[in-house]
């Protein structure tokens, strides 16, 4: 077990090296890059936004003809475009081995501390989302496997295909009108993840704040994954019951929660298990990006989509360093997870 998880911590270095690599070379073909932006904002063209329309930044990348040769190398210089992209590319690499990822072009902070500035509202979406999805689509799955063909499973089955059928932001914005102010009923807050008085609330408030503001962007975030997750999980057990060592176990005499949960669930239980790296990396980094937009949160999804967009190449780089390597671990974790639901599973004789 010990060699076949440093195998994989060993090669997660490599997997690095090909995403960062290919992002990099993908990064140089991208036009309007931080010099340009800064052009654009020294001439007021577009406001230099970050947001600048590829029109804007072709015409300041003409406009910049007319700039001060010494002004322009000076702009080179002072984001790192003086250097071969090949020298950027290898000084990137060697800060990186380090974990120094540098600063941000236009945020005036280190990407470090902007990351882990950022850190805590998405993982706030994170966890509370993934565990309440995990918390209520395992025991609903099962429950929808026992009871399958039956007036439970029909009309709970209708309720999660509109779950998966509605995308998050839409239901996002559906809480939005219900409970925050869209009607007569305004319950919970939209923007931001505590108060403004947070820091004069007693402790149990601030648990109370804490949560109040979580219920909406939570909520949204759990209805596709849940609706996901239920029917994975309620196949999974459908697979198992059927066959030959359950219907052996009830000849035994066996009780069906002794079968149910002594033999079908360590077995069909795997393939949940099997999603979990997945779950997490979509609930942490993919959808919660418009909630974050949406309900006015500060977090990493969307930093790294305004960096993309403004070509903040250190924040970009640094965020899909830290995701990349955050998902890897994840994968390494599910795997392992896979020991403690079932221990007939040896690693180190799959990996010969």
């Amino acid at each position: 077990m010990i060699g076949y998880i440093l195998r994989r911590l060993l090669l997660i270095i490599p997997t690095l090296l090909i995403i960062l690599l290919v992002n990099f070379v993908i990064v140089q073909a991208a036009p309007g890059g931080p010099v340009e932006q800064a052009v654009a904002r020294l001439q007021g063209i577009g406001g230099g936004a970050p947001g600048a329309s590829a029109e804007t930044l072709h015409t300041s990348s003409r406009a910049s003809r007319g700039l001060d040769p010494k002004l322009l190398e000076d702009i080179k210089r002072q984001y790192g475009f003086d250097k071969s992209a090949p020298e950027r590319l290898w000084l990137m690499l060697t800060q990186y081995a380090r974990l120094d990822f540098g600063a941000s072009f236009f945020r005036g902070a280190k990407v470090t501390d902007l990351i882990l500035e950022k850190m805590p509202v998405t993982l706030s979406l994170g966890f509370w989302a993934t565990l309440i999805t995990y918390l209520v689509s395992i025991p609903l799955g099962i429950r929808k496997a026992v009871r399958h063909g039956s007036a439970f499973d029909a009309w709970s089955s209708s309720l999660i295909v509109i779950g998966y059928a509605l995308p998050s932001f839409l239901f996002a914005l559906l809480l939005i009108v219900l409970f925050a102010g869209g009607t007569s009923l305004n319950w919970f807050p939209v923007r931001g993840l505590v108060s403004e008085d947070f820091d004069q609330l007693s402790l149990l408030g601030k648990l109370a704040d804490y949560f109040w503001h979580l219920v909406l962007p939570v909520g949204a975030l759990v209805i596709g994954g849940f609706a996901t997750l239920t029917l994975l999980t309620k196949n999974a057990f459908l697979n198992e019951i059927t066959r030959q060592y359950v219907i052996t176990a009830r000849a035994k005499g066996l009780s069906e929660q002794r079968v149910l949960y002594g033999h079908v669930f360590r077995n069909a239980i795997l393939l949940v298990v099997a999603g979990i790296p997945q779950a997490l990396i979509s609930v942490f980094f993919a959808g919660s990006l418009l909630i974050e937009v949406i309900f006015s949160l500060d977090g990493l999804g969307r930093m790294s989509y305004e960096a993309a967009v403004s070509r903040d190449y250190p924040v970009v780089f640094g965020s899909l360093f830290i995701f990349t390597l955050f998902g890897l671990l994840v994968r390494l974790i599910g795997d392992l997870c896979y020991t403690l639901v079932d221990p007939r599973i040896d690693f180190a004789t799959r990996a010969r």
